[in-house]
């Protein structure tokens, strides 16, 4: 009769603890979808690196994916630096400041397809032996390998810089340049231009045509490598959803397509720009909030701060999204 007693609880054991098992599976699943669908849609980006910073822009990357530069800003935007940052063990560590930036007013990296030159706008002097700073023009480094230091910086010169200033250049595989300025005598805001690199010089810049370019602002467009397509930003259009919205235009036969919102699972109703985009996914600088209010207010200081402190509280962060539909992403 013992012996019958010991064979229940025994079996009584391995039942509970296959119970407990099944629990851990179950748990472990419902993880398992939650990751998985907290990844879907706009998702900040490198977030142990830029929830430090309440005002950062301009994001650009190696297309091995181990190097990416970006603008930092002090809030009110008096102080503009390129930082640097690598990843190791596939985790991006502390950004430094670049080698050619940190005295000037240095902003909107762009690294070339072959990742050996880097564009960026500053206002710093064009001869060495000046300390007056200039507009804002567009400026390169460039280097022999991947692993080479950066060189001195270069101006890169007419019929592209002109006393005017100019912003946001995006460079294709075949050198072709896409940049933002403004034409006094075109009567417009700002508007996206290109520059051909012909026999290893560019030509004069032409204007985008109307399904791009309008009397308003357009501004930071990135070029796909092999100029497929169009990403830019579009300010206050009739069709937005925010102060700036990004749309993408697509080269039909060397003509460009009438612009299309990028709708409302990217952009959102705060502002969206500086579009950068690499194996099928959109890097962008974002000033969205969801910051919210609880139903019975907050008692505790805590539980205030966390959610004032939150990613997306409408600091200029950067965030990132798959693009491979975009089509469908539309409102």
């Amino acid at each position: 009769m013992k012996f019958y007693h010991l064979i229940l609880v025994l079996l009584l054991i391995v039942s509970i603890s296959s119970c407990k098992k099944n629990e851990v599976k179950k748990t472990e699943i419902t993880q398992s979808e939650i990751k998985t669908e907290q990844k879907d849609g706009v998702q900040p980006f490198a977030e142990h690196i830029f929830s430090q910073y309440t005002n950062v822009r301009d994001f650009t990357m190696s297309t091995d994916k181990n190097e990416a530069y970006f603008t930092l800003q002090s809030p009110a935007r008096e102080l503009s630096v390129i930082m640097m940052m690598k990843k190791k063990n596939n985790i991006w560590q502390k950004p430094q400041i670049s080698s050619f930036s940190g005295q000037y007013s240095d902003l909107e990296p762009f690294l070339s397809p072959d990742n050996l030159k880097l564009y960026f706008v500053s206002n710093r002097p064009i001869f060495k032996d000046s300390t007056n700073t200039k507009d804002m023009d567009i400026w390169y480094v460039e280097r022999q390998t991947k692993n080479s230091i950066w060189s001195e910086p270069k101006n890169i010169g007419a019929p592209i810089n002109t006393e005017g200033d100019e912003f946001y250049p995006s460079v294709a595989n075949n050198g072709n340049l896409y940049y933002t300025t403004i034409i006094k005598e075109l009567k417009s805001e700002d508007d996206i231009f290109m520059s051909k690199w012909e026999n290893n010089t560019y030509s004069e810049p032409i204007i985008l045509g109307e399904g791009i370019n309008t009397k308003g602002a357009e501004y930071n467009a990135f070029i796909a490598p092999d100029e497929s397509y169009l990403i830019f930003g579009g300010w206050r259009r009739l069709d937005g959803l925010g102060s700036g919205d990004m749309y993408i235009s697509k080269n039909i036969n060397g003509e460009w397509s009438t612009a299309e919102n990028l709708g409302n699972k990217i952009n959102s109703k705060h502002m969206e720009f500086c579009p950068f985009v690499l194996n099928e996914t959109l890097y962008f600088t974002s000033r969205r909030s969801n910051v919210q209010q609880k139903e019975n207010g907050f008692s505790n200081t805590e539980e205030l701060l966390s959610e004032i402190n939150k990613y997306d509280n409408g600091a200029s962060r950067i965030y990132s999204v798959d693009v491979k539909n975009y089509s469908s992403q539309s409102q």
